[in-house]
């Protein structure tokens, strides 16, 4: 098992700036890649960026050139850095983990980001 801890959601205005942390704990040693969704209001969960145990990135189109994953392998954590807010950036954030050896998915618990005047 695989346990996830996020933190660092909040409220910020358009333009600003938020970063997402999170930190794995427990059978991490198969894990190989780790990732964000958001999931907004009546909208589907969505990926936002992923980060393999090799460092290759992903990213939606809408977050390109404003956030960015990254991890720190030593710490098991992953973070999200989100720069340029839009008000469409608002949702609840998961934290995902994906492992390689049973094709098992793990969640955190969430944290709500909310961008707006």
């Amino acid at each position: 098992q695989v346990q996830l801890v996020e933190s660092g959601g909040g409220l910020v205005q358009p333009g600003g700036s938020l970063r997402l942390s999170c930190a794995a704990s427990g059978s991490i040693f198969s894990i190989n890649a780790m990732g964000w969704y958001r999931q907004a209001p009546g909208k589907q969960r969505e990926l936002v960026a992923t980060i393999t145990s090799g460092g290759v990135t992903t990213y939606v189109v809408s977050v390109k050139g404003r956030f960015t994953i990254s991890r720190a392998n030593a710490k098991n954590t992953v973070y999200l850095q989100m720069n340029s807010l839009k008000p469409e950036d608002t949702a609840v954030y998961y934290c995902n983990a994906k492992d390689g050896s049973t094709r098992s998915d793990y969640w955190g618990q969430g944290t709500q980001v909310t961008v707006s005047s």
